[in-house]
């Protein structure tokens, strides 16, 4: 069973009520709070194999009381909150100082139960540690953590990749991917609880609000969507850190990073401090991902990907299953300086934002399928399709990932690259990637065709046929222009 790295004292438990599971039960102190139910618990941690495979960690509250009212029979609670009455909420749950602060004033308004919940895209162990004490310290009644990098790989990255979306020239949609994955979580981790609503940290100036919340409208308009950067008075970090104080929940200690950043296997963004200003170079200390490109090692690195109907399957002849795969190319591509991009982009509300994204493993990969198409694709589907990943790009950067249109698009890509099959070699130099070779069973490149020698296929005197009636509109143009 994959877990979820890095997550303190949490082990995995079933979805299914009647599923065997090995429970262990401890007493966990939480900090106490002025919102009911915020004192020591008793706490069941079970684990389970959970459906398709997939990881879901989580720490449970009895309910039983120590010395405290819980939220789950406190008279307040049943009355609801300062905004009304929900019963419980799944919130998209980071452990930071705004999500933290969203637990009790999810509490406080709403009256309700918290369930946080974390995805693992492959943001790093890092920041996956320690959530469950977290959690419970700022009022969350559970904490379950799902473990989605290879569907995130699979069922997401590769459907763009196949597609060759690419948002506004540069971008490969890292972020953009990732949100509907993880919010198609937080719906069935809602069904799984019996939550009635679910929540987000998002802001209301960016993309992911509108990412988040078309996926649950699709997958269940019956949940209530709470974002609480649209309705509270907090405004900024002080304000965050104020309330904070005053439910006493502990304040993240971890240092304010200078940049505002998303991680996930897919890529790395870096925004805001210096990057606002569209004319600042990037300072090299701010980059994760990669070395420099003057940097990395003076020696190419020669890669030979296989692809299998349009997807990455291996590496120098080592199958691989997609999130290893994956992994390993931003390892080699971060060592080469690989996949750096600088952009000023569209945001779907309106505003122009300045964005810098590391994408080593995918930038290798995009190289890849574009290079064995162009052996596999005859001219009018290459531009069919490239007219198409025009309009895919632009609905997976809107959030529109659960459309039909979208979906549509999704089946014609599959046909069209049934004959993408085959491999391609790349030399990976301080930055580039070459293409050095390609080679396919279905290519549609032929050496007896495409040789200058004369051959029985193509007749070269049939051009001259060709030529005229290809030139015929040009010519009755200029005939009428003189007067022929």
């Amino acid at each position: 069973m994959a877990t979820a790295g890095g997550l303190s004292g949490a082990v995995g438990i079933s979805a299914r009520p009647n599923s065997t599971a090995a429970c262990l039960v401890q007493k966990v102190g939480a900090l106490s709070n002025s919102l009911p139910g915020a004192a020591t618990v008793q706490v069941s941690q079970c684990q389970n194999k959970a459906r398709n495979g997939q990881a879901i960690r989580c720490a449970m509250a009895t309910g039983k009381e120590h010395g405290a009212v819980t939220a789950a029979s406190s008279g307040d609670q049943n009355k609801g909150g300062l905004r009304g009455k929900l019963n419980k909420v799944v919130l998209a749950y980071s452990g930071g100082l705004d999500t933290s602060v969203i637990v009790p004033w999810l509490r406080e308004n709403y009256g309700c139960e918290v369930v946080c919940f974390t995805a693992d895209v492959g943001q790093g162990a890092i920041e996956l540690e320690g959530l469950e004490k977290k959690a419970k310290a700022s009022g969350a009644c559970q904490l379950v953590v799902k473990d989605l990098r290879e569907e995130f790989v699979s069922e997401y990255i590769y459907p763009c990749l196949r597609a060759g979306a690419v948002y506004e020239r540069k971008y490969l949609l890292g972020t953009s991917m990732a949100r509907p994955v993880i919010a198609k979580a937080m719906v069935d981790v809602a069904k799984e609880v019996g939550a009635d609503a679910v929540a987000h940290g998002c802001t209301g100036k960016g993309n992911d609000q509108v990412r988040f919340e078309l996926t649950f409208y699709a997958l269940n308009p019956e949940l209530k969507v709470v974002a609480p950067w649209r309705e509270w008075d907090i405004t900024g970090r002080e304000d965050a850190i104020e309330y904070a104080k005053k439910h006493n929940v502990p304040v993240p200690v971890s240092k304010k990073s200078i940049y505002s950043r998303d991680r996930n296997l897919w890529h790395l963004s870096h925004e805001g401090d210096i990057l606002e200003d569209p004319a600042n170079e990037p300072k090299e200390d701010m980059y994760m991902m990669s070395v420099a490109p003057e940097n990395a090692p003076s020696e190419p690195e020669y890669l030979e990907i296989g692809m299998i109907a349009g997807v990455p399957v291996s590496i120098n002849g080592r199958n691989l299953s997609p999130a290893s795969l994956l992994a390993e190319l931003n390892e080699i591509g971060g060592k080469h300086g690989i996949g750096r991009i600088d952009m000023v982009e569209n945001r779907l509300v309106g505003m122009k934002s300045r964005g810098v994204y590391e994408t080593p493993g995918g930038t290798i990969m995009a190289a890849a399928v574009r290079e064995l198409e162009a052996l596999t694709l005859d001219r009018e589907t290459m531009q069919w399709k490239d007219m198409v990943a025009l309009k895919y790009a632009e609905l997976v950067y809107a959030g529109r990932w659960f459309d039909p249109l979208r979906q549509s698009f999704d089946a014609f890509m599959e046909n069209i690259t049934a004959t993408t099959t085959g491999s391609v070699t790349l030399k990976l130099y301080k930055g580039s990637v070459n293409v050095m070779s390609r080679k396919s069973p279905y290519s549609l490149y032929r050496e007896d065709i495409s040789s200058f020698e004369n051959g029985e296929i193509y007749n070269q005197a049939d051009a001259e046929g060709f030529i005229r009636l290809y030139g015929l509109p040009t010519r009755v143009r200029a005939m009428l222009e003189k007067g022929i």
